[in-house]
């Protein structure tokens, strides 16, 4: 049966290893895709959309204290939504006030952008071209993609398998509002699930990586189940929840793999376009850049793999996605 490979090199090394690349996905590739136009920093937008809201309130109470008529055919603004305008850019001016802060403690030389709101309508996601496996619409099986197609210039970061449980991570992430998606991976996380709790109670999302990150491809259907179904219960039985996203160990799968997922209530298995690092960044696309919708991958380390932490990683990624204009999304708003 026919795996689709990301990093086979890597097999012989054991479940400690990065998730790699494998060839790019052919006519599906990123070649030509387009980059949304607007370069500019949210911030002026922010700024703008704050002076606006101050302004009507402004006008708005200038009308009903002093007595002057409205147009024939408008309403006066009524003092208690003026006051609502007012409040709610308030709010918005504090928020940002406090990210910034966030920015300067943690050491990041730039406050990050916020992300646009959730879709309204979701996009719809398919197997990239050249990661399908046989029969993968006729069987309706989960899509794997490295991208959410969509013109916001976002990007996700999703981290995986759980080794290192950083508590200044958690603050960091906390303090300065970045959504993240972890994968998790049982034999990893099962001394310390509550850190994962922690994360969980912050609004994360947590998903399915197997119970031993074994290369899945090299396991029989029933063993694949396992290490997918068998993840599954801990993470209902730890968390609450049964996920229905699922990334492969290392990116490779094949039919079976996504056979399996499905049997077990997976709805999709997203790998990625680029990895981060605490030192450097990995891509899988020629131009060596990023692009809306990219799925970032980065992984639980710390200094006995890295030379850093996470939070030093987190600075690098945050440099390279503010500096080019791109704010950082929660992917399941996206699915």
């Amino acid at each position: 049966m026919r795996p689709v490979r990301q990093n086979d090199k890597n097999r012989a090394k054991g479940t400690r290893l990065r998730g790699g690349f494998g060839a790019r996905g052919g006519a599906g590739s990123r070649a030509g895709a387009g980059f949304c136009g607007c370069a500019r920093s949210r911030g002026a937008g922010f700024r703008g959309a704050v002076a606006v809201l101050a302004l009507a309130a402004l006008v708005s109470g200038c009308a009903d204290g002093d007595g002057v008529r409205p147009a024939p055919g408008q309403q006066a603004m009524k003092a208690p939504p003026a006051r609502a305008l007012y409040s709610y850019a308030a709010k918005l001016r504090l928020a940002q006030a406090q990210r910034a802060a966030a920015a300067k403690r943690w050491g990041l030389a730039r406050t990050p952008l916020t992300a646009p709101p959730a879709p309204a309508k979701k996009p719809v996601i398919r197997a990239r071209e050249g990661f399908e496996v046989d029969d993968q619409e006729e069987l309706d099986l989960p899509p794997v993609f490295t991208t959410i197609p969509t013109k916001d210039k976002v990007v996700f970061l999703t981290i995986d398998d759980g080794e290192e449980k950083d508590p200044k991570f958690l603050r960091m992430m906390s303090d300065l509002k970045i959504p993240y998606t972890a994968f998790l991976s049982n034999y990893l996380i099962k001394d310390d699930y509550g850190y994962f709790r922690k994360m969980r109670d912050r609004g994360m999302t947590l998903n399915n990586h197997t119970l031993h990150h074994p290369y899945l491809p090299g396991l029989s259907y029933a063993e694949q189940k396992y290490e997918i179904c068998g993840m599954q219960s801990v993470m209902k039985k730890q968390f609450g929840k049964r996920p229905t996203v699922f990334r492969p160990p290392y990116g490779n799968y094949n039919r079976d793999t996504l056979r399996a997922a499905k049997s077990c209530g997976i709805k999709y298995a997203p790998i990625w376009d680029e990895e981060v690092f605490v030192d450097h960044w990995e891509y899988r696309e020629w131009d060596q850049d990023l692009h809306p919708g990219d799925i970032v991958l980065t992984h639980f380390r710390g200094r006995n793999d890295w030379q850093g932490t996470m939070p030093d990683m987190v600075r690098r990624f945050m440099k390279k996605v503010t500096d080019e204009g791109y704010a950082v999304a929660r992917l399941e708003d996206y699915l």
